[in-house]
């Protein structure tokens, strides 16, 4: 039987997300935007479900945007951003070890002129909060944070980026890249002082094709996809209710995140414990890591055989992050690890679905693929 322990790749489709998705197909499969009665009840359907998603979030309704996925709503939201502060300044704050879905974003934003901050992470794989204070400045119209690191797990201080605005007499926006921490653990926007935050339903049991961006209300961000102004124009095109559908369902069944942070620290220790005396197998993610991701080193092999030897033996794992192939970590690169640790990591990531039973068949396998491995001095 398959182990899977790629989590932060994508999900199973819990039952009731794939029940709601089903029914969505072949029930309420109007088009939301019809007004026969087929379309009114996609429509009701519709709202239901953001009422879904706003109510994890701590959120009104109407401040839940669906989007085709997170990687749109990031790529959506530092640019709508700046486009609504770009003539107060130039300066954007970020870190070095963004998912590339805002990354290459300021990398264009930078040839175009803009001033681009990129925060180092710590050895504990955050920003330091001090950092942030000092970077930002009154010029600064964005800062843009991942909450949780999609390869580590490591945890920024993203309510810092609110302090440091304010502190700086700024006018500066705020963006969050949720996507790898929520459902997992309490995301609140109000909370952290966010004014976009972005979330996908493919990291939290529902079908791929749906992703959200909070949109802080009273902001109106200019529009860049055009078409029929769904999703307040700034998604244009007939919405994906099937999977909009399962995103409402998989939100109403989340556990508690403090229930369900308690079973994954347990799922997480059991996993350490029992590696934690092989000398060939160093751990790359903090200690106070989101306890669902696991990055280590199996020395003595590249990352890409590694995920073969354990698809081999019915285990799934990733080489690192899964949203990017073939290229060395930069996210291990920055936190000064050597070029023959990062190129032996692999990323192990957990869900509620995960057992006892899947953490020791994965420990017997990286036994077994350290105890093939030809040892050498890292």
């Amino acid at each position: 039987m398959e182990i899977y322990l790629d989590n932060s790749a994508t999900t199973i489709v819990c039952p009731e997300a794939a029940e709601a998705a089903m029914q969505a197909m072949t029930d309420n499969y109007g088009n939301p935007s019809a007004l026969h009665s087929n379309g009114v009840r996609a429509k009701q359907l519709l709202e239901q479900s953001r009422q879904k998603v706003a109510a994890v979030l701590g959120a009104l309704p109407e401040e839940v945007l669906f989007s085709p996925s997170g990687t749109i709503a990031n790529n959506t939201a530092v640019i709508a951003a700046v486009n609504m502060r770009r003539r107060r300044g130039s300066r954007i704050v970020t870190s070095s070890v963004e998912h590339p879905s805002v990354a290459r974003v300021m990398d264009q934003l930078e040839a175009k002129g803009y001033d681009i901050v990129r925060l180092k992470p710590k050895l504990n794989g955050a920003v330091d909060p001090e950092e942030i204070m000092n970077a930002v400045n009154e010029k600064t119209i964005l800062v843009s944070l991942m909450y949780v690191n999609n390869e580590t797990g490591a945890i920024n201080p993203v309510e810092y980026a609110r302090k440091a605005i304010k502190a700086a007499h700024s006018m500066a926006l705020v963006h969050v890249d949720a996507i790898q921490a929520f459902g997992k653990m309490s995301v609140k926007p109000r909370r952290i002082g966010a004014d976009f935050l972005s979330i996908s339903g493919h990291k939290i049991h529902a079908p791929k094709g749906v992703g959200a961006l909070y949109v802080k209300k009273g902001l109106i961000p200019p529009c860049h996809i055009y078409g029929g102004g769904q999703e307040n124009g700034l998604f244009s095109g007939t919405e994906n209710m099937p999977a909009i559908a399962g995103f409402g369902a998989a939100c109403e069944v989340l556990p508690d995140p403090l229930t369900s942070q308690r079973e994954m620290k347990k799922l997480r220790r059991r996993l350490l414990t029992k590696l934690s005396k092989i000398p060939t197998i160093l751990i790359n993610s903090p200690n106070d890591a989101l306890p669902n991701i696991i990055n280590m080193s199996i020395l003595g092999m590249p990352s890409q055989v590694l995920v073969n030897f354990f698809s081999e033996r019915g285990i799934c794992i990733s080489a690192g992050s899964a949203c990017k192939k073939g290229h060395r970590s930069e996210v291990l690169t920055q936190l000064g690890y050597t070029p023959i640790r990062i190129d032996s990591a692999i990323r192990v990531s957990l869900s509620r679905y995960t057992t006892e039973e899947d953490i020791d068949r994965f420990v017997e396998v990286a036994i077994e693929a350290s105890n093939k491995l030809r040892y050498r001095e890292f």
